[in-house]
Order: structure tokens, then C-alpha cells, then sequence
């Protein structure tokens, strides 16, 4: 569970609740006009862009991706593939059968080496699963990101929509409240959905897939690598690489402590 997308959500939606109760009754901020613009017209832009059996796929993709994506640590994948290489290197593989591994993608790659696969199918396989996952995150991306860049722009179609009947109306004067508050609640609609929801979780997603490409490569690497037998310090010294400089310098640390 993502507990970042979680708070950040609730106090945003906090935030804008208590800045409405400030300024008068909810109620006065619901508009079914608005929201048809909205969410009527931010959908059938996004349709347009993008097929829809890409756009009924890729909104709660992204959406389970958002929230319940697993935390990662390289560092931690890395102390655990190390470990794993010295069980192969002094047991063999049979010994790994009973290794508990709670990755499930590096538990699937050890499976592959217990199974005495070879490595040009190991390597196929697991990258192309690789492949497929980032996919699935980046087609979430793309939907979220497509309906937070329309949202704002359909706000404003509903706000000239809301003046255009204000205007038509001058004569009655008890119709330029509801007509312009339509048009503004447009605007804040638009604003809310592209800014509080769709382009936030966007961005999260992204920031994931980035985190899983290099993860789940460290991952296809270092199986890789335990299916030739390579030493661990060989094996560690090559993971290290995908790490920043800073997670580096950690590890030179625990080294010299030890």
C-alpha cells in the first residue's frame, strides 16, 4: 500500500472541504453542470486520444498501481541476490528450493535456475515480463496524464458556456447567479480533477516505472549471473552499478564497518 498517495489525497480533498466550510455550505459548490462538463468531456477527449479498451484498462491499472505498488530498495534486493548467490555457490541449485524469497519477480527468476533453465531463456523470458509490467504502468500514466491536461481546458469550455447563458439572459436578473456559478464552478472543477487527482497520480506513476525498470533489470542481471556460478563479490560489485552514488557510499560504509 502506498501510504504517500494515500495522505496526500486525503489532505487535499481535507484541504478544499475546510476552505468550503470556511467560506459557506458545501452544497453551494455542487453543480451537475459542471461535472458533466468535466467528467463528460474530459472522457470523450480521452476516448479520442486513446482507444477505449486502452483507456477501460489503463484507468484502474493505474489506479491499483498507484496505491498498492510495493516499496522498493535496491540496496536490499541486492544484499538479498548476494546472499542467494552464496547458497548457490556452496549448496548448488537445489539447495535454493527452499529459500524463501518474498520478490516475486526474483522468486520467478530463481525458480528458473532451480528448474536448470538456460540462461538465453531466462534472460528472454524474464525481460520480456519486464517489458510487459512497464507497459501496463505506462499505458496508466498516459490515461491519467491525458484526462488531467483536458480537464482544465473543459473546465473553461464550461465557464464560456455558463457566461454565454448568463449573457443571454441579462433581462432576468435572477438568472446571472446560477449562470455565472456554473461557469466558475467549471473552472474549479477542472482544476481539482487535473491537479488533485489525474496528474498527481500521473506523475506516481512514472516515478514507479522508472523505479521497476532499474529494479526488475538489477533482478534479470543478478539471476543471470547466480545461473553461472559467478562469486557473490563479483555479483555485488556488478548490481552496485545500477545504484545512485549516494546508495553506493552506503555501501562502502557498512564494508568498512564490518
Amino acid at each position: 500500500m502506498d501510504l504517500a498517495t494515500i495522505v496526500g489525497t486525503v489532505l487535499g480533498v481535507a484541504t478544499v472541504v475546510l476552505l468550503m466550510l470556511m467560506d459557506g455550505h458545501v452544497s453551494i459548490y455542487i453543480s451537475e453542470h459542471a461535472a458533466i462538463v468535466i467528467f463528460g468531456g474530459a472522457t470523450a477527449s480521452t476516448i479520442i486520444r486513446y482507444p477505449f479498451s486502452t483507456m477501460m484498462h489503463g484507468l484502474p491499472m493505474g489506479m491499483k498501481f498507484a496505491l498498492q505498488m510495493r516499496a522498493l530498495d535496491p540496496r536490499a534486493l541486492i544484499e538479498e541476490i548476494t546472499k542467494i548467490a552464496e547458497i548457490m555457490r556452496k549448496s548448488g541449485p537445489m539447495a535454493l528450493e527452499n529459500h524463501k524469497v518474498d520478490d516475486p519477480f526474483l522468486a520467478q527468476g530463481i525458480r528458473y535456475v532451480v528448474d536448470g533453465y538456460d540462461g538465453e531463456f531466462i534472460k528472454s523470458t524474464m525481460e520480456k515480463d519486464r517489458d510487459t509490467f512497464l507497459a501496463h504502468l505506462d499505458e496508466g500514466q498516459k490515461i491519467y496524464r491525458a484526462i488531467g491536461d483536458c480537464a482544465p481546458a473543459w473546465g473553461m469550455i464550461g465557464t464560456l458556456l455558463g457566461m454565454v447563458g448568463m449573457f443571454a439572459n441579462m433581462s432576468d436578473p435572477s438568472t446571472l447567479g446560477p449562470f455565472m456559478a456554473t461557469a466558475l464552478l467549471a473552472t474549479l472543477y477542472g482544476a481539482l480533477v487535473a491537479n488533485l487527482f489525474c496528474l498527481p497520480i500521473a506523475d506516481k506513476l512514472h516515478v514507479k516505472l522508472e523505479e521497476e525498470d532499474i529494479s526488475r533489470s538489477l533482478i534479470i542481471d543478478g539471476v543471470l549471473q547466480i545461473r553461472q556460478a559467478k562469486s557473490p563479490g563479483i555479483i555485488r560489485e556488478m548490481l552496485l552499478s545500477y545504484l545512485p552514488d549516494h546508495h553506493k557510499a552506503h555501501f562502502a560504509e557498512q564494508e568498512a564497518a564490518a
